[in-house]
């Protein structure tokens, strides 16, 4: 429920600072006193939209502020889920318009967008005009009424879920289908690219040995006469390493015998000597082993071609990117080759997804014919009072075309205010009075049936008077004793029931008209009433019928 709400700079509004009650609250006031702008605001900190128009004094930003009791509304999780403060005891809702026409949203003074605002508000306070009486017409609102009062809401979380499965599954049946049509397509092409790679018989490694054969092979006799020249200095007789190192070695052997120091030198030149001879053999063997062969030459560049080729046509620079083409060709054969049998599979699933489906819907048109027909009953018998003795009103479940989010029924609100008047939608027959009786009627059944925010009536009693005025009032009143009710309005019958009276009026100055909201003590209370029973001016008989108004209703209040 709403407790307090503040306003700043807006529109008419100087300074406004009011609290609320629990129960049933009424707001009265003359026309054009602002009572339209006292909604306006409190739609403001519902999330709907603010210009700088809305300024009064257009060098200072506006502010309006409302403090909820949100303790019955089970919004933790919502809290958490935006990161924002909880306290189930007081939620403050806060929007600035700032002189640039730009608008800040506070919830508990952390900023969040508007949506976040708005998606808050709508579950704490339901402003129910005459633009309202409009969802009457809408099949959503008809069916979630319906929903409402056969507690239908577990059930159709059950229903969504196997729903929104079922729409996957179908979805990537859908997708395999025009993926098996693009495969098939390709198989030919696919085909013809992978026996390429095949054929090449590919090997990770293979290029750069290849490459490093070819450049051996291309300068074989260059290696080759550079190797004999190696071998001369290595071996030759006359000048060769080896030659001049033996001779030396054997010199130092002699020498040993007179100069032991000699002898530390010789097995140094010993070990020298060892790897020379090593490296002259392998030397040797290099050179004999190698040969100009322009067959193995022209056979490695025939090779070393077809990865050049493989690699330009693919467009990569490595074998093992050739490689992995490959088994990516042969993945999409293979996947191609096994549609049918998984398009198969998939349409088992899709086919058993749908039973689940129309079970748990089956089960919602049930619940939701059999409460049709007691929400028609219950809805005929509060309305027929308003005014309305020969109404028939029906509800009427039948089967769509198709599964939805929603089930698989068409709701129909059926009426007829006349007698042997056949039933017709409601948008196509009912007045705009008749309209208003059945929401608010509708909305006393729901409000029965779950805790639903705060509700605000802007009159809703236009166009009745009388004894229907009571009535309606009495419905508002009800409401009031499981969730907090606020009615604008101009009847004193209706006035007259709240539990809590506020005044809406305008003040002038020489510079600036402003609009107020005030709580009524008892007397003024009186005073008010009178004034809507006889005008401005107030008569002692007034004033009479004004207390006699409010005593016959305590008294009605004291029997219920």
């Amino acid at each position: 429920m709403i407790k307090k709400l503040s306003v700043s700079n807006y529109t008419l509004i100087d300074e406004l600072h009011i609290e609320f009650d629990s129960g049933f609250s009424v707001i009265t006031g003359e026309t054009g006193a602002g009572k339209s702008i006292i909604l306006g605001a409190l739609s403001l900190i519902l999330g709907q939209r603010a210009d700088m128009k809305s300024l009064k004094r257009t060098d200072e930003k506006s502010v309006i502020e409302g403090v909820f009791d949100i303790a019955q509304y089970n919004l933790q999780s919502y809290f958490e889920e935006n990161e924002l403060d909880y306290d189930a005891g007081e939620c403050i809702l806060r929007r600035e318009i700032l002189p640039s026409g730009k608008s800040r949203a506070f919830i508990n003074d952390t900023p969040v967008s508007v949506a976040q605002l708005k998606t808050l508000g709508e579950q704490l306070i339901d402003i129910h005009s005459q633009h309202q009486n409009l969802l009457l017409a809408d099949s959503r609102f008809q069916l979630r009424v319906v929903d409402t009062m056969a507690d239908n809401f577990g059930l159709l979380d059950e229903y969504r879920r196997e729903y929104r499965q079922w729409r996957e599954l179908q979805q990537e049946y859908t997708r395999l289908q025009t993926e098996n049509r693009a495969g098939r397509d390709e198989e030919d092409y696919l085909r013809f690219q992978l026996a390429q790679l095949d054929d090449a018989q590919l090997r990770e490694g293979e290029q750069e040995e290849l490459e490093a054969e070819q450049q051996t092979l291309q300068n074989a006799g260059e290696i080759k006469g550079e190797l004999a020249a190696i071998q001369e200095c290595l071996q030759g007789e006359d000048t060769g390493v080896m030659t001049l190192l033996n001779a030396a070695l054997s010199r130092l052997k002699s020498l040993s015998r007179i100069y032991p120091e000699a002898g530390e030198w010789v097995g140094r030149i010993e070990s020298d000597y060892i790897d020379l001879k090593d490296i002259a053999s392998t030397v040797d063997s290099s050179q004999e082993r190698l040969s100009i062969d322009p067959e193995r030459l022209a056979w490695v560049e025939n090779r070393l071609d077809t990865y050049y080729s493989l690699q330009q046509k693919h467009r990569v620079s490595h074998t093992s990117e050739l490689l992995a083409l490959r088994d990516t060709f042969a993945g999409k054969l293979s996947r191609i080759e096994n549609y049918d049998e998984e398009l198969s599979a998939l349409q088992k699933r899709v086919s058993e997804q749908e039973q689940r489906v129309n079970v748990i819907a089956t089960r919602l048109s049930t619940e939701r014919k059999r409460w049709a027909s007691q929400i028609s009953r219950m809805l005929t018998e509060r309305v027929k009072p308003l005014g309305m003795p020969h109404l028939q009103f029906e509800i009427a479940v039948s089967p769509s075309r198709q599964f939805d989010e929603t089930g698989a029924d068409t709701i129909q609100f059926l009426f007829s205010a006349n007698k042997n008047q056949p039933l017709q939608p409601v948008s196509e027959v009912a007045s705009g009075g008749e309209i208003s009786r059945l929401m608010l009627s509708l909305k006393a059944l729901v409000a029965h049936a779950m805790a639903l925010p705060t509700i605000v009536f802007d009159e809703v009693d236009t166009g009745v008077s009388g004894e229907i005025a009571d009535k309606m009032a009495r419905i508002m009143q009800e409401m009031s004793g499981c969730m907090q009710v606020i009615s604008i309005t101009h009847l004193p019958q209706v006035a007259s029931l709240g539990h809590t009276h506020y005044r809406v009026y305008k003040s002038d100055t020489e510079d600036s008209t402003s609009t107020h909201l005030v709580k009524l003590s008892d007397d003024e209370r009186v005073e008010e009433i009178a004034r809507m029973l006889s005008g401005s001016s107030l008569t002692s008989a007034a004033l009479d019928n004004a207390r006699e108004l409010l005593k016959r209703n305590d008294r009605k209040d004291g029997e219920e």
